[in-house]
C-alpha cells in the first residue's frame, strides 16, 4: 500500500506514467492495482486530449492574429496606394471574422458538450428551413455558377429549429466551398414512416478514407478543409447536434468525386 500511496502522489503532481505491478497472490489487491492502472491510462488520455485542445486553439487564434498584426503594420505606410490600402483592410476584416467565428464555435460546442438533451422543440417546416439556408448562401453559389438540384417535399418536423439550422448551415457551406465552379449540389429530403433523411451531395473535391475517419473530430483539418475560412470545428458541431437530437450522420466520399452527407432522424417525436 506504500507503493499505491506514492503512485497516487505522483499522479497528483501530474505524472501519468506511473504503473502498478498487478502481479500479486492476493486477488483483492490485484483488482485494486488493475483498476488503478486503468484509471491512470484514462487520466493520461484526458491530459493528452487537453494538451492537444489547448495547442490547437492557440494555433487557430495565432494565425489570424498574426495576419491582423501584419496588415495593420503595412497600413502605417503613408505612401500606400488606395487599392493596396483597401486590400489590407479587407484582409484584416476577414481575419477578424475568422476569430469571431472560431470563438463562437468554441463556446457553442462547449455548451453542447455539457448538454445531455434537447429542449425548446417546435413543429416546423424542415423543407422551408433548407430553402432558407440555400438563400442565405445564394450569392456564393450564384458566383460559382453551381447547379442546385433540389427535392424538398413539404415535411413537418418536431425538433429544435435553431440547432438544426446550424447543421444545415455547416453542411451546405462546406458543399458550396469545396465544389468547383459550374459543379453541382444535390439536396434531397425524404420522409418515411419511421425516419426523416436529408442528403447533401456535391460534385466537389471529395475526401480520402483516412479523412472520413477523422472528419468529425475537433480541429481536424485534412486536405479537404484546408481553408482560411475553416477551423476544424464546424463538422464537430454538426456531429454533436445530430447526436443530441438522437440522429445519425454518415459520409460517402471519394477523392475528386464529391461527397455526400446523410443525416437521419427517427420520426417517433415528429409529425
Amino acid at each position: 500500500m506504500m507503493k499505491l500511496n506514492y503512485a497516487s502522489k505522483e499522479i497528483a503532481n501530474g505524472n501519468f506514467h506511473v504503473k502498478m505491478n498487478a502481479d500479486t497472490q492476493i486477488k483483492e489487491i490485484e483488482e485494486i492495482f488493475v483498476s488503478f492502472n486503468q484509471m491512470v491510462a484514462e487520466l493520461k488520455s484526458i491530459e493528452m486530449m487537453r494538451n492537444d485542445f489547448v495547442a490547437n486553439i492557440s494555433h487557430e487564434f495565432k494565425t489570424p492574429l498574426t495576419a491582423i498584426e501584419g496588415y495593420a503594420t503595412l497600413l502605417q505606410d503613408n505612401e500606400l496606394e488606395d487599392d493596396e490600402r483597401l486590400q489590407y483592410i479587407q484582409m484584416i476584416l476577414d481575419s477578424t471574422k475568422q476569430l469571431s467565428t472560431l470563438s463562437s464555435n468554441i463556446l457553442r460546442l462547449s455548451k453542447l458538450e455539457n448538454q445531455d438533451k434537447v429542449t425548446d422543440k417546435t413543429l416546423y417546416r424542415l423543407d422551408e428551413q433548407m430553402r432558407q439556408v440555400l438563400l442565405y448562401f445564394e450569392k456564393t453559389w450564384l458566383d460559382k455558377e453551381l447547379e442546385l438540384i433540389l427535392d424538398l417535399p413539404k415535411t413537418m418536423f418536431y425538433q429544435n429549429e435553431n440547432l438544426l439550422m446550424q447543421v444545415w448551415i455547416n453542411l451546405l457551406s462546406n458543399a458550396i466551398k469545396f465544389t468547383p465552379p459550374r459543379g453541382s449540389i444535390q439536396v434531397t429530403l425524404i420522409k418515411r414512416e419511421t425516419e426523416i433523411m436529408v442528403s447533401i451531395k456535391d460534385s466537389g473535391i471529395g475526401m480520402t478514407q483516412q479523412m472520413i475517419k477523422h472528419i468529425f473530430e475537433k480541429f481536424y483539418q485534412g486536405d479537404r478543409s484546408r481553408s482560411k475560412e475553416g477551423n476544424g470545428l464546424g463538422l464537430a458541431l454538426v456531429y454533436r447536434i445530430v447526436c443530441l437530437c438522437n440522429g445519425k450522420i454518415q459520409v460517402n466520399s471519394e477523392l475528386d468525386k464529391g461527397s455526400e452527407f446523410i443525416v437521419t432522424f427517427s420520426t417517433y417525436d415528429s409529425s
